[in-house]
C-alpha cells in the first residue's frame, strides 16, 4: 500500500466534503466539485502535506482564494481521518498535520507485506521487455556495458514491484560487418601464429586486442593447421563460430558474477535464417515507405520523419534546416544493413512477442538512431512514439586519487568489467553506477573501496547490519520484536522516530516514480536518506533503557527499517549484509 498516496486521496476527499457542507450551508456556491493538488511542503513546519484547493476553485466559485479556504476549513471533519490539525496559510494553502493512526499504519503495512512492502499494481496488465548491455560479442565488456548493465536491471526490477510482467532480453549481435571483420581478424592471428608474423599483414580496422591472438591461439589449439587451405567464407565462418562460443559464455559468466541474469539472449543471426528482416523490409515497401536507387533499397526516413514533425507542429521550412536523410535497408550486394536488422528485431518485439511498450537502455552516441527507429515502428503500425522508450546513458571516467584511470593495474589495458569487478566489490559497482542514466560520471576507485560513512554503500550496509546487532543483542536479554499489534505505537512521538516512520512510507512513492522516469537512481537516494534518519534515529532515541512499551514501539520501528532497507537493496542488486 502506498500510504502517501492515501493520504492524497483522503485529503481530497475531505476538501470535497467539507466543500458539500459549506455550499449546504450557504457559505459558498453549490454545484461544484472541488480539484487541486496535493504536495508534501519541503518544510514540515509548514504542515505534512498542503493542498491548493480553494485556489483552483476561486474561478468556478466566484470567490476569494482565502474565503474559499475559510470554509472549508469550518466545515473540515477530521474525525477518523489520518490527520489530526489543518490550518490555512498564505493566500489559500491547506495544510494537513499526520496523526498517529497514519504513524502507526506504516509500520503495520511494514510489518504485513514484509519483502513485498514497496510493491503495487500501478502497472499491472503491462507487458515490459528491458534490453540492456547488448554488446558486440567480439571483445571484452567495457565500463558503458557495466553501467547499462545496472541501469537495466534495476529499471527492470523497479517495473516489476511497480506490477508490470518484466522480460531481461540481451540482443546478440552474431551477424553483419562486424563479425566479418571479427571472424578475419582471427583468421589473420591464425595464420600469423603459422606463417609468421611479417607474412600476414593485420587489417587496419581489425580488432586489435590480445584477446583475438588468444582466441586464435585456441582454434588452432582445437582445429589444427589445416585450415590454412580452406575457402575464406568456410574458414571465417568456423572462426566467428569458434570465436562466439568463447566469448558469449564468458560475457554470461561476468554478468552472472555482476548479479544479472536474462531471460533470453536474442540472436541477431536467427532474424535473417528466418526472412524475418527479409520480410520486415518487404512489410515497409507494401507499406510505400522504401524505394530502390543504384541497386540498394531506401528507407523513406526523412519523409516519416518529417510527416511526424508536421504533426507536432512544426513549418515545412523548420523540418527542411534538419536535413533528415533517408536511410539504407539493403545494399546493392544483397545484404541487409544493421538498421534493417534492428527494425525487425523491434518489429519482433512489439508485433510478434506482443510487448506493450520495449525499453532500451543505450549508450548516448545512439542518440541519433533514436528518432529513426521509432519512425520505422510508426511506418509499420506499430506505434513507435509510444512503444519503444530509449534510455540514453552517458559516459563513465573512472578517476583514482582524482586523475583518470584507463587502464587495468593487473592487465595493463582498457579496464573490462572483469577487471573491475576483480578491483571492487560487485555492491560497490552495482551501487556507484546507479546514477541518473543523462549525466556523465566520475566513478571514484578509491571510495567505492572505503568503509567508513563517506562511501554511500557503506554507510546503508552498515545501517542494516546494526539494526540486525542491535536485534541480536537485545534477543539475547530477552525482549523480540512484537507484532504491530502488541506493540503501543502511540508512544512514537519524539520527532526523529516520526522523520524516520516518514521515510519508510516512501518507498511505494519512490518505485512508483522511479517506474514513471525510468530513473533507479531514485532508490539509491532514497535508501541513503533512509540510513541517514535511523543512524540519527539510534543516536536519540534509545530502545535499550526505555520504558518497556516505548521500548518494543522502538524495537519494531528498528525491524521495519531493517526490512525497508533490505528491499531497497535488492532492487539494486546490492546485499544487506547482517554483519560488517
Amino acid at each position: 500500500m502506498n500510504l502517501i498516496e492515501e493520504a492524497k486521496r483522503q485529503i481530497d476527499a475531505l476538501l470535497q466534503q467539507a466543500y458539500e457542507s459549506a455550499a449546504a450551508a450557504g457559505q459558498l456556491p453549490g454545484g461544484a466539485e472541488l480539484n487541486g493538488i496535493v504536495e508534501i511542503p519541503k518544510d514540515s513546519a509548514n504542515g505534512d502535506y498542503a493542498a491548493n484547493h480553494a485556489m483552483t476553485a476561486a474561478r468556478a466559485l466566484r470567490c476569494a482564494p482565502r474565503k474559499i479556504g475559510e470554509a472549508l476549513l469550518a466545515n473540515l471533519n477530521l474525525d477518523g481521518s489520518y490527520f489530526d490539525a489543518a490550518e490555512l496559510a498564505g493566500p489559500g494553502f491547506l495544510n494537513f498535520r499526520l496523526g498517529r493512526r497514519w504513524y502507526a499504519e506504516v509500520l503495520e503495512t511494514v510489518c504485513a507485506e514484509g519483502r513485498d512492502y514497496g510493491r503495487s499494481d500501478a502497472l499491472r496488465g503491462q507487458k515490459i521487455m528491458v534490453e540492456f548491455v547488448s554488446a558486440n560479442p567480439t571483445g571484452p565488456m567495457h565500463m558503458g556495458n557495466a553501467r547499462g548493465g545496472v541501469l537495466g536491471d534495476a529499471l527492470a526490477e523497479i517495473l516489476s514491484r511497480a506490477g508490470a510482467e518484466v522480460w531481461r532480453e540481451f540482443y546478440v549481435n552474431d551477424a553483419g560487418n562486424q563479425i566479418e571483420k571479427f571472424a578475419n581478424s582471427i583468421d589473420v592471428r591464425y595464420r600469423q601464429q603459422i606463417l609468421g608474423e611479417d607474412a600476414v599483414a593485420f587489417p587496419e580496422d581489425g580488432y586489435h586486442g590480445e584477446d583475438i591472438i588468444a582466441l586464435a591461439r585456441g582454434f588452432r589449439a582445437q582445429y589444427g593447421d589445416g585450415w590454412l587451405d580452406k575457402p575464406v567464407d568456410e574458414r571465417h565462418a568456423a572462426m566467428a563460430e569458434y570465436g562466439l562460443s568463447v566469448n558469449l559464455p564468458k560475457m554470461k559468466a561476468d554478468l552472472a558474477r555482476y548479479g544479472i541474469r536474462y531471460d533470453e539472449w536474442f540472436l541477431e543471426s536467427s532474424l535473417h535464417e528466418s526472412g524475418f528482416v527479409a520480410d520486415s523490409v518487404a512489410q515497409l515497401g507494401a507499406l510505400g515507405y522504401t524505394y530502390e536507387k543504384e541497386g540498394a533499397v531506401w528507407l523513406a526516413t526523412s519523409r516519416i520523419l518529417g510527416e511526424a514533425l508536421l504533426r507536432q507542429g512544426k513549418t515545412p521550412e523548420q523540418i527542411e534546416k534538419l536535413g533528415l536523410k533517408d536511410d539504407v535497408l539493403r545494399r546493392a550486394n544483397g545484404f541487409y544493413t544493421y538498421f534493417a536488422a534492428d527494425i525487425a528485431y523491434h518489429r519482433n518485439k512489439l508485433a510478434v512477442r506482443g510487448f506493450d511498450r520495449a525499453i532500451n537502455i543505450w549508450g548516448a552516441d545512439h542518440h541519433g538512431h533514436v528518432a529513426r527507429l521509432k519512425g520505422a515502428m510508426d511506418a509499420l503500425g506499430l506505434d513507435g512514439e509510444h512503444r519503444l522508450d530509449i534510455v540514453l546513458m552517458q559516459l563513465v571516467r573512472l578517476v583514482r586519487d582524482g586523475q583518470v584511470v584507463r587502464m587495468s593495474k593487473r592487465t595493463g589495458k582498457a579496464i573490462s568489467l572483469s577487471d573491475l569487478l576483480d578491483e571492487i566489490p560487485v555492491d560497490a559497482a552495482r551501487w556507484f553506477f546507479n546514477a541518473k542514466p543523462e549525466s556523465q560520471m566520475d566513478f571514484d576507485l578509491g571510495l567505492a573501496l572505503r568503509q567508513d560513512s563517506e562511501n554511500p554503500v557503506y554507510y546503508v550496509q552498515y545501517a542494516h547490519a546494526r539494526i540486525c546487532s542491535m536485534l541480536r543483542s537485545l534477543v539475547e536479554e530477552g525482549l523480540e520484536v512484537p507484532a504491530a499489534g502488541e506493540a503501543a505505537l502511540d508512544k512514537l512521538t519524539h520527532p526523529r522516530e516520526l522523520d524516520l516512520i516518514k521515510q519508510l512510507s516512501q518507498l511505494p512513492e519512490e518505485i512508483r516514480l522511479a517506474a514513471r522516469d525510468y530513473n533507479p537512481a531514485r532508490i539509491g537516494s532514497y535508501v541513503l536518506e533512509l540510513a541517514a534518519r535511523f543512524h540519527r534515529f539510534y543516536t536519540e532515541c534509545r530502545v535499550r533503557g526505555a520504558e518497556p512499551e516505548l521500548a518494543k514501539a522502538r524495537l519494531l520501528l528498528s525491524d521495519c527499517t531493517r526490512r525497508v532497507i533490505e528491499n531497497s537493496l535488492e532492487i539494486l542488486g546490492v546485499s544487506a549484509p547482517e554483519r560488517m
